[in-house]
């Protein structure tokens, strides 16, 4: 008799619906992992800066008069006043509250009579910077002074990018389409991360996009990579120029774990998805879309539209279904499909995101 398989089950509960351990994940995890910030299209000329929130912290983005693009925890270094609101430009930073002023490079400039100070050196003074780095244009912060380069979490990824979307760097944002959904963001990555629900809920991705007896997902790094042959691109609602390099007529994703993905449309069209968790019961969900130097296009505009009313909505209902059902005193976590052959019926996908939200969890 062969020995019983031991089957490998779905997360518990409280992992998505505990706020103690949404909180733990605030100061763990999602302080420790690469965190999109913005585009540099945003931060164009010295003194342009943006603010945004990670983990609970309010950051902003800056170009320096160097053009390099630097990240500060939004807080003066004084008696502690935000900084700045919203996007600007700024020849130096002035706090509001008691008008200490800081170079771009956050290097404290000069305070109200703190020549009086006695013994006291402004060069000691500088704003806190968190790592940054621009990946194709994408701005990326973490809070981790120690964390390892991107390339080493998601290698690969890069050079990857670059072949499948070659005007990446000339790419610039569009549209930003904002979708709040109803529950905790690892339900909503989850649902990223897997097509097993795909034939049954997005008959215009399932028949319109990809071809899903060929979908896969793979890790690679802290990436899961999206692969799929695409299927009636003769019938798409945009024109393809499958003769314009080798991956036109292609689709292909990388989730860049924990909260970030790029994914490209037949035509080497570039959309994204960023995850921000508000609580443990929501998250907000980011579409961008891009085209090349900014310039507008009808054609990015109706997919942007086609995609919310289509895609998006089927997943918005989905998602809050899930964490409704995890509240329920009747739910038992059930064993994952795992199929050695992988592929679309297949949650392979699921159990490695498992296996990083695990470590996060137990390692907050």
């Amino acid at each position: 008799m062969s020995a019983p398989v031991e089957l490998t089950h779905a997360l518990e509960a409280r992992a998505y619906t505990d706020p103690m351990v949404f909180d733990a994940e605030c100061a763990g995890l999602l302080a420790r992992t690469w965190q999109f910030a913005g585009h540099a299209a945003e931060v164009e000329k010295p003194g342009d800066y943006f603010t945004f929130e990670i983990a609970g912290q309010n950051l902003f983005c800056i170009r320096g008069r160097d053009n390099e693009i630097r990240a500060f925890y939004n807080v003066c270094q004084h008696r502690a006043h935000e900084l700045v609101d919203g996007t600007g430009n700024a020849k130096v930073l002035v706090c509001p509250y008691h008008a200490w002023t800081y170079e771009l490079t956050g290097q404290l400039r000069s305070g109200p009579n703190v020549k009086a100070i006695e013994g006291f050196d402004r060069s000691t003074v500088c704003l806190t910077e968190v790592q940054v780095e621009v990946f194709h244009g994408f701005i990326f912060v973490n809070l981790d002074p120690d964390a390892a380069p991107m390339d080493d979490w998601f290698p690969g990824a890069r050079d990857a990018l670059a072949a499948f979307v070659p005007d990446i760097d000339r790419l610039r944002p569009l549209e930003w389409v904002e979708i709040p959904e109803h529950c905790n963001w690892k339900v909503s990555i989850e649902n990223y991360s897997e097509c097993y629900h795909c034939q049954l809920n997005h008959p215009t991705f399932a028949s319109g996009v990809v071809k899903p007896e060929t979908y896969d997902i793979q890790p690679d790094g802290y990436c899961l990579r999206h692969t799929t042959e695409c299927q009636n691109l003769d019938r798409m609602t945009y024109p393809i120029d499958l003769a314009a390099n080798a991956h036109a007529g292609e689709y292909s994703s990388w989730f860049l774990w924990p909260l970030f993905s790029f994914q490209v449309y037949p035509g080497n069209v570039l959309n994204t998805y960023h995850w921000r968790p508000v609580d443990v019961d929501r998250v907000t969900v980011w579409r961008g879309w891009y085209t090349v130097d900014g310039v507008d296009s009808e054609v990015i505009r109706r997919l942007a539209v086609q995609d919310r009313a289509t895609t998006v909505e089927e997943d918005i209902h989905l998602v809050e279904s899930v964490q409704r059902g995890l509240k329920s005193r009747g739910y038992k976590p059930g064993p994952l499909v795992i199929d050695p052959k992988c592929g679309v019926m297949s949650e392979h996908s699921i159990k490695v995101l498992h296996g990083w939200m695990r470590a996060a969890i137990d390692g907050a």
